[in-house]
Order: structure tokens, then sequence, then C-alpha cells
């Protein structure tokens, strides 16, 4: 089983420059009003879809509001990423810090309001 998050947003070029350009995804596919990105390592994907397209089913067609959602991305060097995001001007949410479970994470967020927490964790043996 293979999990894709999916938004449906207006904002398809500025989720496609922001996901490129600040986190390095790859494009996998894209039409007019579908996108589907993957991360580096192409594990994983992420879609955007434009509200109220004719070619989707009514439990498609309503945008994402901007509240109740985050993704997490797991790094392998949380500060060389914190310090490459900083040196870009990209808007720190959370500053980088060290939680009493071990884990290491700054988050920042996307053009349509998704938190992203950007974590390196701690050794899980």
């Amino acid at each position: 089983m293979k999990l894709n998050a999916g938004i449906v947003t207006n904002k398809l070029s500025e989720s496609k420059a922001f996901y490129t350009d600040v986190l390095g995804f790859g494009v996998t596919f894209e039409n007019e009003f579908y996108l589907l990105m993957h991360t580096p390592n192409h594990e994983a994907e992420i879609s955007f879809l434009l509200p109220n397209h004719p070619s989707q089913q009514p439990l498609f067609h309503k945008p994402f509001l901007g509240d109740g959602m985050y993704l997490t991305i797991e790094v392998e060097n949380v500060d060389s990423r914190y310090e490459e995001l900083k040196k870009k001007g990209i808007a720190i949410k959370i500053d980088l810090r060290d939680e009493p479970w071990g884990d290491r994470h700054f988050a920042i967020e996307d053009p349509n309001g998704v938190g992203i927490d950007i974590v390196q964790y701690a050794s899980r043996e």
C-alpha cells in the first residue's frame, strides 16, 4: 500500500514552485488541473488538484482552507536543511529545536497554509 496525500487548491503554480525550489521535489505528472510531485528519493508523493474541476467528482471539488493539516519530512541532517532554507529566505515558522524525546526539527509553511515539520528523528533503537 502506498499513500499519496492530495490538496485541492487554486495554487498549482505556487505549490509547484515551492515544492521544487524549496524542498527539491520533482514533477511526476502534471496537466492543466492536476499536479503530482515526488520527493527527491521518489519514496513519497503529494498531489495538487484544482477545485471544482468538471472532470472530478463532487467529493474532490471543495478547496482546502489551510487549517488542520501538516506534513512531516524526515531528513538526515536537519541542521543543514535549516541553514539552507534560511539562506533561501524561507520563513521559518517554528525555529530549530530539540525535543525532550530526542527529535530535532523546525517548521515552514507551504503556499496552501500547510505546516511542514522538517525533522531528524532520534535513534529509535
